[in-house]
């Protein structure tokens, strides 16, 4: 083992630890070769501005992971369902289909490359629980998924605008942000009537810059 893999792979450990998923340990080679897939087609087809084989580790992975202790909270069984809405290259997507093999994924994104890249890491992952599905979100049918997620992919009422319709009855939409985001807070009940129910802190291993997870609702009393 060189030496870089011997350090991804020490800290990963460590991050599994502090995440309280230390027993997601026997995984870490399928994360560490989806990071490998990743280094390698990002030099061809310029899949994520990230280039830096460890800030991918920490800005990707580590960032992914930590979500999963407080999606686990809204699982529905053994067959939980996850729209991953503008996945890019499968974040957090692939590391939710690695760590939940029973859970069944579909990253949505509307560039070909990108879509083209999930289908072949999962298919050398050996990830049958995750699909590729590409087209602009507002215009796919709804997936009615349990939990439907986005990762740095547009303003909270966009957002709700473009993928509510993928949320099945009872399911909810949570969105990953950096700071908290007044603005996109206002703008989302103003203009579309929703609400953010619930704010998460995430800690991300090795990363300083705030992280946190949004919960949204509609104000309707049904919802």
């Amino acid at each position: 083992m060189s030496p870089a893999a011997a350090d991804f792979q020490g800290r990963l450990a460590d991050a599994l630890q502090a995440l309280d998923l230390a027993d997601e340990a026997g995984r870490a080679p399928l994360m560490l070769d989806y990071l490998a897939q990743l280094q390698r087609w990002n030099r061809a087809y310029n899949l994520t501005a990230v280039r830096d084989p460890s800030q991918m580790l920490v800005q990707h992975v580590f960032d992914s992971l930590a979500i999963l202790p407080a999606l686990r909270a809204y699982r529905k069984g053994r067959d939980t369902t996850v729209a991953d809405i503008g996945s890019g290259a499968g974040l957090p997507g692939i590391m939710l289909a690695i760590c939940e093999p029973d859970w069944k994924i579909t990253c949505v994104d509307a560039v070909g490359k990108k879509t083209a890249f999930i289908h072949q890491a999962a298919g050398v992952l050996g990830l049958s629980n995750v699909r590729a599905l590409q087209g602009r979100v507002e215009s796919l049918e709804g997936l009615r998924a349990d939990i439907v997620i986005s990762r740095a992919f547009s303003s909270l009422a966009h957002f709700v605008r473009v993928a509510s319709h993928h949320r099945a009855p009872g399911g909810v939409m949570l969105a990953m942000k950096g700071q908290f985001p007044d603005a996109e807070r206002q703008e989302l009940e103003t203009a579309m009537g929703w609400r953010v129910q619930r704010n998460l802190a995430l800690h991300v291993p090795e990363m300083e810059a705030q992280r946190c997870l949004l919960e949204l609702g509609s104000k309707e009393p049904h919802d």
